[in-house]
């Protein structure tokens, strides 16, 4: 008989902690939430050297000395990546510093070879800002701690195993490409009174962020290529008024869905652990996409446990306050603007939009009425179709496949008559299927429209010969019953047929 070690025991016992439902949860507990969103920014080169940042190249082919931290070599600060820094700080309004320093933050990864990171402590670039995001019709403020510049780790690839986590894996290969990108830090402060909003607050601020980052123009926030990811910190409390509880911070959530999940999963575990007399662990976390379930990482270090010192290399940042304006000057619309400008030019009701606004929409209808569509049918398209196939295949919205473009030229198509709605959906099909464009999918596939009078006059009398009861009703002047031979005419013409031009041939053939 096998034995089951100690560690393999923990292992296990962490894989089917116990949970309550989320209802339960929130009548016995308060929720309270810190984000921690990092950035990389879209800067040509790293932050402290000239190697590119480009993103999907050969493993190790975009390093050098100072980004491998060999001896020697000295960084130089990228003035585009605090720039763009404090671009983001004023977006966010926070105060901007008017002069902070770099400090070394002392850890060991495999993939951070220097064995310490560049980042900022106790002085960063931008603080003290707030930002809002709704959720169904209720504003919530949310206080920005900080937003400070650091560089990113490498990266390892473990190989072997069903996850592609360590545990399993045959063997780590590690690629320093990313290490030296540009990142910014952002860090809410504790976000409370969400109560069962509480998952959703935090999918709408990733979100706004990811809004806010692209108009911007300083990151790609592609969540799937960690280009945004964010480290969601939940602890509970017996009420609004009881201190603070202890946190967890599950690491590296990368899509907007995960973040809902992984939040809500958090709240129902540890009110399950706090409900049996048991004690949250200050611990980091990671969110198990598969099963929807966290897993226990590493016990969280303290500030202090990192030996933060000044980078000795670099020199202070003191951007003038001259220059902090001009940049102020260069701010797009911000997204609370933009939804609010968008929302009296498609003219929909407040329902409407508030359901675009949770569907995640906003950008896709935007780019889809921007390609043609009218906002009903590219929210029509966006709400239903769309949102019922990321919803199956556990996506975010904008990560369905389909293009804007292509969901503007799916409706000319349909009020053009080439199609109709029952059509399109067989044309998303093939989209997704990797047929082609929508034009060619249509021809492929031949699904346009049937509008021929030959071929539908033929189907009119076919379905006239085989329901003559039918027939007798239109014509004692029962015509809502034609209805069901149009419906037998489309059946037969496999949903092609035009159904307006079948109704006129009906009518006209039985007087």
């Amino acid at each position: 008989m096998s034995q089951t070690y100690p560690l393999q025991q923990a292992y296990k016992d962490h894989l089917v902690e116990e949970v309550v439902s989320y209802d339960d949860a929130l009548a016995a507990f308060d929720p309270v939430l810190g984000l921690e969103v990092h950035v990389e920014l879209n800067t040509a080169s790293k932050m402290f050297c000239g190697c590119s940042t480009e993103f999907g190249a050969e493993p190790n082919t975009q390093t050098c000395p100072v980004c491998l931290g060999l001896p020697g070599s000295l960084p130089v600060v990228n003035a585009k990546a605090i720039e763009s820094a404090i671009r983001i700080g004023l977006a966010l309004n926070c105060s901007i510093a008017e002069w902070c320093r770099f400090a070394r933050k002392n850890y060991f990864y495999p993939d951070m070879p220097k064995n310490y990171q560049i980042s900022q402590y106790d002085e960063p670039i931008a603080f003290d800002g707030w930002t809002e995001v709704e959720v169904d019709g209720k504003a919530y403020r949310i206080g920005i701690e900080r937003a400070h510049m650091e560089e990113d780790t490498g990266k390892s690839l473990h190989v072997g195993g069903a996850t592609g986590r360590i545990h399993g894996a045959d063997y780590s290969l590690l690629d320093y490409n990313r290490s030296g990108v540009p990142l910014i830090e952002i860090v809410t402060k504790p976000i409370t009174g969400t109560g069962d909003k509480a998952p959703q607050v935090a999918r709408a601020y990733v979100q706004m962020l990811r809004d806010l980052l692209r108009a911007l123009g300083v990151s790609d926030v592609r969540m799937e290529q960690g280009s945004l990811r964010c480290d969601a910190n939940v602890s509970l409390r017996p009420s609004p008024e009881a201190p603070l509880g202890t946190r967890t911070e599950t690491k590296n959530v990368n899509s907007l869905r995960s973040v809902e999940r992984a939040v809500r999963y958090e709240i129902t575990r540890q009110a399950a652990l706090l409900s049996a007399g048991g004690r949250v662990k200050q611990e980091t976390r990671h969110w198990q996409e598969g099963s929807g379930t966290t897993s226990s990482g590493r016990s969280k270090e303290q500030a202090e446990e990192y030996r933060y010192f000044p980078d000795p290399d670099l020199v202070p940042v003191a951007p003038s306050r001259e220059w902090v304006e001009q940049l102020r000057g260069t701010l797009p619309e911000l997204p609370t603007e933009r939804l609010k400008r968008v929302s009296a030019e498609w003219g929909f009701s407040e329902m409407e939009m508030r359901d675009v606004v949770s569907a995640g929409a906003v950008n896709a209808i935007m780019a889809t009425v921007a390609a043609g569509a009218s906002p009903q049918s590219a929210r029509k398209w966006w709400l239903t179709e769309l949102a019922r196939r990321a919803n199956e295949r556990g996506v975010d919205l904008e990560d369905t496949g389909v293009t804007p473009a292509q969901v503007a030229e799916i409706q000319a198509m349909v009020e053009a008559g080439t199609i109709n709605d029952k059509l399109a959906r067989q044309v998303f099909d093939g989209v997704l299927a990797g047929e082609g464009g929508p034009a060619e999918v249509v021809t492929a596939r031949g699904l346009a429209v049937v509008s021929d009078d030959t071929a539908l006059g033929a189907a009119v009398d076919a379905a006239i010969a085989a329901n003559p009861a039918v027939a007798d009703k239109i014509r004692g002047g029962k015509v809502q019953a034609a209805g069901a031979l149009i419906g037998a005419v489309m059946k037969e013409l496999r949903g092609q047929g035009d159904a307006a031009r079948i109704r006129e041939l009906i009518l006209t053939k039985l007087g």
